[in-house]
């Protein structure tokens, strides 16, 4: 495959969400690469502005709606015919943003829940997404015995390989594991469990990373990697000491989830 040396655009999109958990889609307007096809609002970062800033504006010029503030998310490079981008997600809870949807470039536009979507066709990079939105974002258990959570379609859980039964559609396997199997289990979602940046990069293939906290020194690293920006959902998995002492800031950094995991021992 040849690869794609065409400079960088600066794209950023928001995911916004209403009071009942669902996302804003809207679709692409005429005279646009990809007219017709859906996709998360946003557009081009211009000279001399944030990601932040583009989105507020992005936002306000397509739909009318004010973005009060954002935490980043995922962040995914993606070749097109007319452009290779990188682009930015950045999360809007539902207190975090005022106004109605508004048409004002003629586009339509639709809530949507994860996991259920009904419109097509939807812009190509925007598929690893949309199953990266049925992960909760609020997650309890322990990695040794299985997680569970909550989303818009109802119960979530995941099942260690070593327990896994064939009607578990999410599995959670160590990188050691992993490495030993050769290749991602069989699952419509496959977990990875890491404690160091070298089985960080690795695990790219994920379709969501947990990194098991328990240091200081593990600590700055996955800020390290969040500050950077992440393209799989990363659950921070940590003791409850350095949960209460770093939750906000993982999160605010990007991490999808944090679980409190007393199995994790700090050293």
């Amino acid at each position: 495959m040849t690869q794609d040396t065409r400079p960088l655009i600066r794209v950023v999109a928001g995911i916004l969400l209403n009071q009942n958990g669902d996302y804003l889609l809207s679709s692409r307007p005429e005279g646009k690469p990809y007219a017709g096809y859906w996709e998360f609002a946003g557009g081009k970062v211009e000279a001399g502005e944030t990601d932040f800033q583009a989105l507020q504006r992005e936002f306000e010029e397509e739909l009318g709606i004010r973005i009060l503030t954002a935490t980043p998310w995922l962040t995914k490079i993606h070749s097109y015919e007319h452009a290779r981008v990188c682009l930015k997600f950045l999360w809007v809870n539902p207190d975090q943003w005022t106004g109605e949807p508004q048409s004002r470039e003629g586009q339509a536009w639709s809530w949507q829940k994860a996991g259920d979507f009904n419109v097509a066709p939807m812009l190509p990079a925007n598929g690893p997404l949309l199953r990266a939105l049925s992960v909760p974002r609020q997650l309890q258990g322990r990695l040794k015995t299985g997680l569970h959570g909550q989303n818009s379609t109802g119960e979530y859980r995941v099942a260690p390989y070593s327990l896994a039964e064939p009607h578990h559609a999410n599995i959670l396997i160590s990188e050691t594991e992993l490495r030993k199997l050769g290749k991602l289990p069989q699952a419509q979602s496959v977990w990875v469990s890491i404690h160091t940046r070298e089985q960080w990069q690795r695990v790219q293939d994920a379709d969501v990373v947990v990194w098991q906290v328990n240091n200081d020194a593990s600590v700055r690293q996955v800020l390290e990697i969040l500050e950077q920006g992440v393209s799989v959902p990363l659950v921070v998995a940590a003791p409850e000491t350095l949960v209460s002492s770093y939750r906000d800031r993982w999160l605010s950094t990007g991490a999808h989830a944090v679980l409190t995991d007393n199995d994790t021992e700090v050293v």
